[in-house]
């Protein structure tokens, strides 16, 4: 018995070869309109779909497959029945609706893209697997025509597999739909389904370890913020270093400091050094001397476009693993180029509005910490008044700290960190990791901590120190005791009642 397929693809390459192919193993070739137009160019024998059903096309196209000798054919178990002849391959793919969602197409345009007759072809032949080969996927071709010449039928492993690529085709393609709409009708994330279109888009060189796979996945909904420029492939940390940067670079908009430059240094997921420049050179050199030993291997941002002497500055202090900027100077590219191994990644602002992360049997979702303190949420506890310059180093550490691993402890002097605590599991822990990371240098600075303080100990080392000012979220119990050990050692207390954990 002839064998008939149904061909009906948005996307045509590679198709014409395909069909001749399946004419040469005796198939009969159903298509609808534009694939039956192609085809028929290059004179292959091929029915158009409105003839093999008796029923035209209507609605401007809206419907042309949802027939009864259609999806009977799919349907059936391999034999013909009632005048309905099996279809053994369905070969479809969809309208491109993810190419379009960032396109600002007006809304009845992007609803003619849904395709209704395409998902439906596809549902039908991978659930009837056992007789129907269906692919939507090009690359699957060769290896169908493959089959089919050496055994004569496409082995039920590989149909069973070409259903599961189906179904995940349709899934992802529905989660699109979904999410479009979600976004038309300014939902928020936390739906009761949680439906999430993900796409492959990088191979890692690996994962958090070399023995642990490691792949990027692109949301179609979010444009891509990065662009990689130069140097070997990143690995699974390295994309986790670059997204501090990303939050820290973007997040920094302070009328402050609009005079300024900043540049940050991140290792293991944290920062160890933050600072503000004039130039993007001193803002560099400041950041790097925050914590030179922590700095070897690191990553390296600026908020700024990458100059010349800043990129030659880079290359002759330290070996770095990648250089993040908005954009590079020409030149200092080709500075940068010199190091065979660095990465050179281009950032650019993105729309992104929730985090999410696998935890036990499923995932928890939140809203981006967004929150940035400013000086009128400023509330100063003791009568210790901060001078102006103290307060500007405030207002920066506690930006900077929000980045920092909890218990997060950060201090700042001259607007650098000079300082870092992240990650213990004791907040005093974290408050002498920062002070003696210093090596004497937090004389007259401040320090800023991304959570209150359980007990005075904290303060009472501070003060040892220098440390003249705090800035915390306060809301501990013993409160009244940390600002009685502040107005003891004359430092000021100042209150933002915003907490930045970051676990």
């Amino acid at each position: 018995m002839e064998k008939i397929a149904l061909i009906s693809v948005y996307d045509k390459e590679g198709i014409i070869d395909f069909v001749k192919e399946l004419v040469s193993l005796n198939y009969q070739i159903i298509a609808t309109s534009k694939t039956y137009e192609i085809l028929k160019k290059e004179n292959l024998p091929v029915i158009e779909i409105s003839e093999y059903t008796g029923f035209k096309e209507i609605l401007k196209g809206r419907v042309k497959t949802l027939h009864p000798l259609i999806f009977g054919g799919i349907l059936s178990f391999g034999k013909e029945e009632e005048g309905i002849k099996p279809i053994s391959l369905v070969v479809c793919n969809l309208y491109p609706f993810d190419k379009y969602i960032l396109s600002n197409l007006k809304e009845e345009e992007m609803i003619e893209l849904i395709d209704i007759g395409g998902v439906s072809l596809l549902r039908a032949g991978a659930k009837n697997y056992q007789y129907v080969t269906t692919i939507y996927d090009k690359k699957d071709y060769p290896i169908v025509i493959s089959e089919l010449k050496k055994y004569g039928e496409v082995s039920l492993e590989l149909k069973r597999k070409l259903a599961y690529k189906a179904f995940n085709y349709v899934s992802y393609y529905d989660s699109i739909i979904s999410e479009y709409f979600r976004k038309l009708i300014k939902e928020d994330i936390f739906q009761d389904y949680l439906i999430l279109p993900l796409k492959r888009d990088l191979k890692l060189r690996y994962g958090e370890n070399p023995h642990q796979i490691g792949f990027y996945y692109n949301n179609p909904f979010i444009k891509k913020n990065f662009t990689y420029l130069w140097g070997k492939e990143l690995s699974y940390n390295n994309l986790l270093d670059i997204y501090s940067v990303y939050n820290i670079i973007f997040d920094f908009n302070f009328l402050e400091f609009k005079d300024y430059k900043l540049c940050c240094i991140i290792k293991h997921n944290t920062p160890c050094g933050i600072a503000l420049g004039e130039s993007m050179k001193e803002a560099f050199e400041k950041a790097f001397l925050s914590d030179p030993k922590s700095a070897f291997g690191g990553i390296v941002g600026f908020n700024w476009e990458l100059d010349k002497e800043t990129a030659e500055k880079i290359v002759d202090t330290i070996f770095v693993e990648v250089v993040c900027a908005p954009s590079f100077n020409e030149t200092a590219l080709d500075i940068l180029k010199k190091k065979k191994n660095l990465r050179i990644i281009k950032l650019e602002k993105g729309n992104e509005d929730f985090e999410i992360r696998n935890c036990l049997s499923g995932y928890l979702l939140q809203e981006k910490d967004k929150r940035v303190i400013e000086k009128k949420d400023f509330k100063l506890m003791t009568k210790r008044m901060p001078s102006e310059k103290e307060l500007r180093d405030a207002l920066f550490a506690y930006f900077a700290v929000k980045y920092v691993k909890s218990n997060g402890i950060v201090i700042v002097k001259d607007l650098m960190t000079v300082g870092i605590g992240a990650g213990q599991t004791s907040r005093v822990d974290s408050v002498e990791i920062a002070l003696k990371k210093s090596e004497g240098r937090c004389e007259g600075g401040v320090l800023a901590s991304d959570g209150f303080f359980p007990f005075r100990d904290s303060i009472d080392i501070s003060a040892k120190y220098g440390i003249k000012v705090i800035v915390e979220p306060g809301g501990s119990l013993r409160d009244e005791e940390i600002i009685k050990a502040c107005e003891e050692n004359n430092i000021s207390l100042i209150f933002t009642n915003i907490r930045h954990f970051r676990h």
